[in-house]
């Protein structure tokens, strides 16, 4: 999501940078910048950039965003996604900055992290203004509750600041992400967020929608990093980034599912039945029935998912990696053997997936057989379907995904599920069987 207007509560600051004479004070009651934000603002304006990428054909902007100098000689960060179109399709599209000053140049791209939604580029420039990184932020050490400023050009209506508060990293999420109280909206994307003393502790880079100023960051530390190896790095080639972002979602991928097999699963009983929940940190879980249905339905159903906050952006109609386990335990209330099948059949199906994006997956394939696991004793006997389908620009990258249901009983089943994006194809297999495995009995 790409992180609202400059409004009210920007005019004062705006017409002081711009060199006009200030407006008449605000009503009582109307919001206004702090001084600190006018004085952050003032000092940070022309550290500022929009980033533009422009269809080549046409020479018009495509999409927006905005980004940040962080060294005298033009070097800039912003995120993946406000320079992705440019990365995948160099051909079709190309990009541009404009300053609060009204220059404009060209912008050449130096490297990309994209698991971070990060991109580092490069305007032509000597001896320009430039942001710094905040050291405590750095080390992760800014108190929570610390006052920020976030900066960007929102919607294209000119760039402006907006306060905020630090609440620390997002909890339950893989990809770590600064939770901050305050309004990013589409077009700041990619711009600063800055202490009081002006100094770099996050990238803008997504607000939840649904949500009242939840907003988040990437931590200042992978914007640091990614310029020290922008700096030290060979020209990053447009006719090599496919192969670069394969290389970084196999290498996050593996490091992602290896630490969800390595802390294994913890068991939740559904009835007669144990079923295995991650024992990862980064999984949500929410529960929810149809007993309470009216008319009574004459088989409950009781379902609980768990699923990751770790969205991977790649492309605007490509955003990958999460992972989601449920567990659905059916019980009869008045139906008879056939139609308890019946009701059951209906819920065992291969999830839909996004099946229609035939640019970016091949067609789906499947395997459906019967799974007796660790024996009568142990487990109950299974029927299974396995789906896959790859990446068509990524080499040896899958989504995946898994339904299990019992066969022992007229009256009870428990419909198991795992989905699985971006990942490996021995991952894959490790995890499903894994996950099979550790379907049993509760008693």
């Amino acid at each position: 999501m790409r992180a609202a207007a400059c409004g009210l509560a920007l005019a004062l600051a705006c017409d002081a940078a711009l060199g006009q004479a200030p407006r008449p004070a605000a009503p009582a009651g109307t919001p206004v910048l702090s001084t600190t934000a006018e004085r952050v603002y003032a000092a940070a304006r022309p550290r500022l950039l929009q980033i533009r990428t422009l269809l080549q054909t046409a020479g018009r902007q495509s999409s927006i965003g905005s980004g940040f100098l962080v060294s005298a000689d033009g070097l800039a960060v912003t995120n993946y996604h406000v320079v992705s179109q440019y990365v995948l399709e160099p051909g079709t599209y190309r990009l541009e900055y404009a300053a609060p000053d009204g220059a404009r140049g060209a912008l050449k791209v130096l490297a990309i992290d994209v698991a971070n939604d990060l991109a580092a580029v490069r305007l032509e420039g000597t001896r320009l203004a430039h942001f710094d990184f905040d050291g405590a932020a750095l080390k992760g050490a800014l108190p929570k509750g610390e006052r920020l400023y976030a900066m960007g050009n929102p919607l294209d209506l000119g760039f402006t600041i907006v306060e905020g508060t630090y609440n620390g990293l997002v909890e339950r999420s893989y990809n770590e992400r600064v939770h901050l109280s305050g309004a990013l909206n589409p077009g700041m994307s990619g711009g600063p967020t800055v202490t009081a003393e002006g100094r770099v502790a996050g990238v803008n880079v997504a607000k939840r929608l649904g949500g009242e100023l939840v907003s988040f960051l990437v931590p200042a530390r992978f914007a640091a990093a990614l310029v020290a190896r922008a700096a030290a790095a060979a020209d990053f080639s447009p006719e090599g980034a496919r192969a670069e972002i394969e290389r970084q979602l196999s290498a996050w991928q593996d490091r992602f599912y290896r630490e969800i097999l390595d802390r294994g699963f913890r068991d939740s009983v559904f009835g007669p039945y144990r079923a295995p929940e991650s024992a990862a940190p980064w999984f949500t879980c929410w529960a929810r029935t149809n007993a309470d249905e009216i008319p009574r339905p004459r088989a409950t159903l009781n379902t609980t998912q768990c699923t990751t906050d770790t969205g991977i952006f790649v492309a605007g109609d490509l955003q990958t990696g999460g992972v989601g386990i449920a567990h659905s335990y059916a019980r009869s209330a008045g139906l008879n053997a056939f139609q308890f099948a019946a009701f059951v059949s209906a819920q065992y199906r291969v999830p839909q997936g996004a099946r229609g994006n035939r640019k970016r997956f091949t067609r789906e394939f499947c395997h459906e057989n019967f799974y007796a696991g660790a024996g009568a004793a142990v487990a109950p006997p299974l029927r299974a379907v396995w789906c896959a389908r790859a990446y068509r620009d990524f080499a040896n990258l899958y989504d995946v995904s898994l339904v299990a249901l019992t066969q022992d009983r007229d009256d009870e089943a428990l419909i198991s599920r795992l989905s699985l994006q971006t990942i490996s194809y021995s991952n894959a297999l490790e995890l499903t069987r894994r996950f099979l495995g550790a379907l049993r009995w509760a008693k």
